[in-house]
């Protein structure tokens, strides 16, 4: 029996108030999905008679609601951005909505559309049930299309007080913004046709991937004449990287000329493509040595990123090098390679730093050997790193780069370095002339650092395990032999 002050006798007394009931809904609803998906894990374990058990449910129904209308509007979705996004809706250069627009539409459908509404419902729960037995999945687009169809003329008619607020948060963001989705709801149908073919098209080439992506853009443009850039907007969206819409382009279009493609109304697409590549240039150039290697990985990823970029435009895009695109193309990829080379010699000066060496006795040619008189340097260790973290996520686009030669050569040089700086220091230690043995192998942990990322983590592992085995103090402990 529970005693009236304890814990669980409390919780089973006090319940939420309605007032503060509806001030947490108002809150859940305005929340981004990502927000109540991480809301939902988190009370999915209350207990059904705790005080949270009315959020639970409250946060679970919102949940099951975003569900359903983010595979009502799937088309849109990807371009509905929260309003803590750098381009909530706002930037001209990219087709955004802010995500409370569409929250509000769906709102307005709540209150206009029952029956249609019910018809989804009703879509949705054939498909569970489909699922759930095993059986042939339904098409539910009918009853979705009907539902986007009545959105895109509430929205522009903006009479109903949800769809007014919908309006009135798109023209905030951007003048035109709430024609612009109502535009992009029109052809909402035909984008949902073409996405489960939509890897199937960025991944093959050919008439079986041009004749029905070319029919889908027929179709959209259709039904209005500037539909083509949205489509395509719409398309990308639904991509990982979104610039991958530019295969389903060159199809269409039977990899255009850089001319034809420029004074296009799709021109936009690969000019967007070519602006991120000056961004990551710029990135790359600013890298903080003392990032270590978290920036050194993130400065090889935007490499291997521009690498990629550019090869696709020149895949894509029947380019001249001489002029326009087809010559800045050129002059990224020369910017991207001096960059990455500059970084690649910078890196063998600083590996040298951090793997010290000295000058000892007065024969000549002088000897050289470790310095071990003192610990590692932190500094010039951390910048070391940065950079040949860098130089190894790159090991596998430097071909594609043009800084291929460079790379093997600073690469096998460094590992050379590492390698005898390893046999140098292990033979002192044998020899017992290192004065300071937690210095030496501080040194070694470095060099057997600088050895994974040069070749390979096996050769390291083995770097690290003779380095344990020179370094461990000598056992003093009697043997002891059984009787």
């Amino acid at each position: 029996m529970e005693e009236p002050g304890s814990v669980r006798g409390n919780c089973q007394m006090v319940a939420l108030s309605d007032r503060k009931i509806e001030i947490v809904r108002t809150l859940v609803q305005s929340a981004p999905d990502k927000i109540v998906g991480g809301l939902q894990r988190a009370l999915a374990e209350t207990g059904g008679d705790t005080v949270l058990a009315s959020v639970r449910q409250l946060v679970e129904a919102e949940a099951r609601d975003r569900l359903l209308r983010n595979a009502v509007f799937q088309p849109v979705v990807p371009l509905c951005v929260g309003p803590s996004s750098s381009n909530g809706g706002s930037d001209p250069h990219s087709l955004v909505f802010p995500a409370q627009a569409l929250t509000y539409v769906w709102r307005g459908l709540k209150a206009t559309a029952s029956p249609e509404m019910a018809a989804v419902a009703a879509a949705t729960a054939a498909i569970e049930k489909a699922v759930a037995t095993e059986q042939r999945v339904p098409d539910p687009s009918t009853a979705y299309n009907a539902v986007v169809k009545l959105a895109a003329e509430g929205l522009r008619a903006a009479e109903q007080r949800d769809f007014k607020t919908a309006a009135e948060i798109c023209e905030r963001a951007r003048p035109g913004a709430a024609d612009a989705l109502a535009a992009c709801l029109d052809i909402t149908p035909i984008v949902r046709r073409t996405l489960p073919r939509l890897a199937e098209w960025v991944a093959q080439t050919g008439d079986e991937t041009s004749a029905p992506a070319r029919l889908a853009y027929k179709d959209s443009v259709a039904i209005a004449e500037d539909a083509g850039p949205r489509f395509f907007e719409m398309l990308a969206a639904q991509l990982t990287p979104p610039w991958m819409v530019l295969r389903i382009i060159s199809a269409i279009m039977d990899k255009p000329t850089e001319r034809y493609l420029a004074d296009s109304e799709l021109g936009g697409f690969p000019e967007r493509v070519m602006a991120e590549i000056d961004d990551a240039l710029k990135a790359i150039s600013k890298l903080d040595l003392d990032g270590g290697p978290d920036a050194g990985r993130a400065a090889g990823q935007l490499v291997e990123l521009i690498t990629r970029q550019t090869d696709e435009l020149e895949g894509c895009i029947e380019l001249t090098r001489d002029h326009g695109w087809g010559h800045r193309i050129v002059g990224q990829k020369k910017t991207l390679a001096n960059l990455v080379e500059a970084r690649l010699r910078e890196a063998e000066k600083l590996t040298t730093a951090a793997l010290p060496m000295q000058s000892s006795g007065f024969a000549r040619p002088r000897k050289t050997g470790p310095k071990l008189d003192e610990p590692p340097e932190p500094r010039s260790v951390r910048r070391a790193m940065t950079l040949l973290t860098l130089a190894h996520e790159i090991r596998l686009c430097a071909n594609y780069g043009g800084f291929s030669a460079m790379h093997a050569k600073v690469t096998e040089k460094l590992a050379a370095l590492a390698d005898h700086y390893v046999e140098e220091v292990l033979g002192d230690l044998r020899n017992g002339d290192v004065a300071n043995v937690a210095n030496a192998h501080a040194f070694l942990k470095i060099a057997a650092d600088v050895v994974g990322l040069t070749r390979d983590e096996k050769a390291a592992e083995l770097v690290r395990r003779r380095a344990a085995s020179a370094c461990a103090p000598p056992s003093d402990s009697p043997i002891v032999l059984d009787a």
